[in-house]
């Protein structure tokens, strides 16, 4: 009944509509992105290695096509506490590559299995102004999969849709203090989640190549 179902939601008409625009988009080309594509006047760390790791963006079946799946960190931690992000960080020794960093960081912060997800491809990388240099590892999860909050790490999994984040009028920049200078960012605030930074450029970064494609 399961394996039914699954495939029920697979062939429906909106998410096989969005499916192909998905991978018609990841074949476009595409730019890395930075965290300091909007502020061209703060300096880049000089001497440091850059760190690589993977997150995954993980699109599921929802009512009215696909969905992907996202976190809101722990108020507990001590970076980025309570910030939207994907699953996902930094590449371990154990891992081969950052595809199996983000596909092992999934399952322990959102209790995806690692074979659930069907990797479809990569979007360019991000640096960050922490130093790390991430790879979006896109995925289609067909199947539901009992969902589990690291609870040190995770205060809240949830969903977007698809037509959300894949809409370039759903981003704007908005500007904030950040080590006495003047920092601008992305945002794409949905309800009551404030999706910004490093999440809502990778966001836009697809959000321009679907438009490509439409």
């Amino acid at each position: 009944m399961r394996r039914r179902m699954a495939a029920t939601r697979m062939t429906r008409p909106e998410v096989a509509r969005d499916l192909d625009l998905l991978r018609r988009a990841l074949d476009r080309p595409g730019e890395a992105t930075s965290d300091f594509d909007l502020n061209p006047d703060l300096p880049l760390p000089a001497g440091h290695a850059l760190r690589p790791a993977g997150v995954l963006a993980a699109f599921t079946p929802g009512p009215a096509g696909l969905e992907l799946i996202l976190t809101r960190r722990s108020a507990a931690l001590r970076h980025h506490p309570g910030q939207i992000a994907f699953p996902g960080g930094k590449q371990d020794p154990g891992d081969a590559t950052v595809i199996d960093a983000a596909l092992r960081e999934a399952e322990e912060e959102v209790g995806l299995p690692r074979g659930a997800a069907r990797i479809l491809g990569t979007l360019p990388p991000h640096r960050t102004v922490t130093g790390f240099h991430v790879t979006p590892v896109v995925g289609w999860v067909p199947a539901p999969f009992a969902e589990l909050a690291e609870p040190d790490e995770v205060d809240e999994i949830f969903r977007v849709p698809f037509a959300f984040v894949t809409d370039p009028a759903n981003f704007r920049v908005e500007a904030r203090s950040w080590n006495g200078t003047r920092r601008h960012y992305y945002v794409a605030p949905r309800g009551p989640w404030y999706i910004w930074g490093a999440t809502a450029r990778m966001l836009r970064g697809l959000a321009e190549r679907v438009a490509s494609c439409r």
